[in-house]
């Protein structure tokens, strides 16, 4: 026997609900429709219909100077005195199961009747749009694969009927970067292939396209791409052959002596190698490209930047008109009633969790605004440190709930596209006492290293030195942090001769 705390499921679902990016949000949704057979998805012309309920309401509501809140107005979600929790049910004098008691009390309510009004609704999609989306899905295609594109150069390539079924093992063993992962022993201890055919079919698969796939590692990717252009007399073949492991290191000098050359022209030959291909494999790579939709937007008006959800990505859900008559009915047995009545209770909640999540990410975003409003006028030199529980305090959240608020969630502003938790960032103290973001600092070191004279990089110690003088105090080690998260290199190997 042991207490534990367990998340009840409609806790598990409202966090995931708030957790979701919008994307992600949909399919949620869909799940959730397929689930219960109550909801379904509002049509472009109702939801339309429902914004105008909503701005009568709110004008009948300022006319007799009601306090009911907007939010308490919104007939997206059902009145407050509708009540589906078995508690209130026991406590009606009503009988539990008079449904049409209950379907009269219901349809008593302007805001509810709109869930289950079934009169002049147009259709979902007309005949002419199911056909525009057809022929977009039948649009889409699938992008070549690089083991793909090689089978077909083998069965268009002149080997013999014995070499085939070791090319194409070879090119299965080809990652998508294009290069070879197991050795040619290995290949030929598994499959029983002597060595020296392997290595014939090798050279064979070495010389398809892209260039240099087939290669086992830098070097010998580099080679073949010389090979195939006849460039094998050069400075930079010969320093790729030669000295690949000084190449790394960008050790010029050194390079320079071993082959005689001026440093200057080492130096070129590495620029002109630094242009070359890699990873001969990157062109077949899947379109990995991630798409975005903002969950909020920040506009600037007038003087203030004003706030507001992406409502028109959230899909907007009623309860089905299709269960009207069902409600109606006195014949219905008890265990179609209480399925009724619990599929009820299932989708007003998730529709209050989907009010209940833009809501927050509105009134975090809105704080969020509120302290980085130097940002949205400056850019990055004006964002300031902030951390996830000074907002947490002021909307009145825990820090958890503003964490999964944020996470994935991107925000339009004035200045970009930036993902939400971009904006909390820890920060140092200036010598004046202010609070600077460390991404203020980032921004500052990449351009101190950005003007710096190429052929006398600064040390990080010399960076230590330039930011005292603008009053930011911090030790060398951090610049080595920062230096590191830019991908700037150190000084020793960013000198040019």
């Amino acid at each position: 026997m042991s207490l534990q705390q367990v998340l009840a499921p409609q806790l598990q679902q409202s966090l995931a609900l708030l957790q979701a990016p919008t994307l992600e949000l949909k399919a949620l949704v869909e799940q959730e429709l397929q689930q219960n057979p109550l909801l379904e998805e509002e049509p472009p012309a109702e939801q339309d219909h429902e914004e105008k309920v909503m701005r009568d309401a709110d004008t009948a509501i300022i006319a007799r100077g009601d306090t009911q809140t907007l939010q308490q107005a919104d007939p997206a979600e059902p009145p407050s005195d509708v009540k589906f929790d078995p508690a209130s049910e026991r406590q009606s004098s009503e009988p539990v199961d008079d449904f049409q008691a209950e379907f009269e009390k219901l349809t008593q309510i302007e805001e509810w009747r709109d869930h289950f009004s079934a009169t002049n609704l147009p259709a979902r999609s007309s005949l002419e749009d199911d056909e525009k989306r057809q022929f977009m899905f039948d649009s889409l295609t699938t992008g070549t694969s690089l083991q793909e594109h090689l089978l077909e150069q083998v069965r268009l390539s002149e080997i013999t009927e014995e070499q085939r079924p070791i090319a194409e093992m070879l090119v299965g063993n080809i990652d998508d970067y294009g290069y070879l992962k197991a050795t040619v022993e290995e290949l030929s201890f598994s499959t029983a292939i002597p060595k020296e055919k392997i290595e014939e079919v090798l050279r064979i698969v070495q010389t398809f396209y892209p260039v240099g796939v087939g290669a086992r590692n830098l070097r010998e990717c580099l080679l073949l791409q010389f090979e195939r252009s006849g460039r094998q007399d050069t400075l930079e073949c010969r320093i790729v052959r030669d000295h690949m492991e000084a190449l790394g290191k960008r050790r010029l000098p050194e390079i320079a002596r071993a082959t005689g050359e001026d440093v200057i022209d080492v130096q070129d030959a590495v620029a002109r190698i630094g242009l070359m291909e890699p990873r001969p494999g990157r062109a077949f790579l899947p379109d990995n490209d991630q798409y975005v939709v903002p969950e909020v937007f920040v506009t600037k008006v007038g003087d203030e930047y004003v706030v507001t959800n992406n409502n028109d990505q959230v899909p907007h859900l009623r309860i089905s008109n299709t269960y009207k008559d069902l409600m109606a009915q006195n014949d219905a047995s008890s265990e179609v009633r209480e399925y009724i009545r619990e599929k009820i209770r299932a989708g007003k909640f998730l529709i209050k969790s989907l009010h209940q999540r833009q809501q927050t990410i509105l009134n975090i975003a809105r704080e969020i605004v509120n302290r980085q409003r130097d940002f949205l006028e400056r850019g990055v030199a004006g964002l300031k440190p902030l951390t996830m529980i000074q907002v947490a305090e002021v909307v009145g959240v825990h820090e958890t709930t503003v964490s999964r608020a944020v996470s994935g969630k991107y925000m339009q502003t004035p200045q970009g596209l930036f993902e939400m938790k971009y904006f909390f960032t820890s920060g140092i103290q200036t010598a004046s006492g202010e609070g600077m973001s460390n991404t203020s600092v980032k921004e500052i070191i990449t351009e101190i290293f950005k003007n710096e004279e190429s052929s006398k990089p600064l040390s990080d110690q010399e960076v230590v030195l330039m930011l005292a003088e603008k009053g930011i105090v911090i030790a060398r080690r951090t610049v080595a942090k920062y230096r590191s998260e830019l991908n700037i290199l150190p000084s020793n190997l960013r000198k040019v001769y």
